[in-house]
C-alpha cells in the first residue's frame, strides 16, 4: 500500500498550522494542541461539539528507524527517517480533517457522522475511548447486523 505524502518536505509546524488554519475557515472558534511522549493531540470547538484527534508518533528508537538489512543505521540516517516519519503523520492527520470537514460542508456526511469517534464527551474522554470495548465486543459475538449494502429492513 502506498503511504499518503511519504516523501514529504512540509514541516510538521507547517501541517499544525494548516490544520488551525482549516477548522478556523469551517467555524472552529477554539483550537488547541499538545505535544507530549510518543503522541500528539489536537483538538478544536466547532459550534456546540468538541473534537479531539490523537496522533500516535513513531518510536524513534523503533527498529525500522535505527537499523538497515546490514545492521545498525547511522543516527543521522536514522534521524532523517524518522522526522520524515513524524512529516508524513502530520500531512495524513492534515488531509483528514480537510477531508471529514469538507464531505460535512458539501453535504456527503453529517459532522457527528464524520467525526464521531473523535467527539469529546463530558467526561473529557472520546466517544471511541468510551466505546471502544462494546464495539470489538458486539463484532466478537456476531452481532454486526446486516451487510452495509443490504437495505434497512432486509
Amino acid at each position: 500500500m502506498v503511504q499518503y505524502a511519504a516523501s514529504t518536505d512540509v514541516s510538521s509546524e507547517k501541517s499544525l498550522t494548516e490544520i488551525k488554519r482549516t477548522v478556523t475557515r469551517y467555524g472552529a472558534t477554539h483550537f488547541g494542541f499538545l505535544d507530549e511522549p510518543g503522541r500528539a493531540s489536537v483538538a478544536f470547538r466547532l459550534g456546540d461539539r468538541q473534537v479531539r484527534f490523537a496522533l500516535p508518533l513513531p518510536d524513534r528508537q523503533a527498529r525500522e528507524f535505527a537499523h538497515h538489512s546490514r545492521g545498525v543505521r547511522e543516527k543521522q540516517a536514522a534521524d532523517r527517517l524518522y522526522e520524515q516519519a513524524i512529516r508524513q503523520r502530520w500531512r495524513a492527520l492534515a488531509l483528514a480533517v480537510k477531508a471529514k470537514l469538507e464531505a460535512v460542508e458539501s453535504g456527503i456526511g453529517e459532522f457527528d457522522a464524520e467525526f464521531y469517534a473523535y467527539l469529546v464527551l463530558p467526561n473529557g474522554r472520546t466517544m471511541f475511548e468510551e466505546t471502544r470495548d462494546q464495539v470489538i465486543h458486539a463484532i466478537e459475538a456476531g452481532a454486526t447486523g446486516r451487510l452495509m449494502l443490504e437495505a434497512p429492513g432486509a
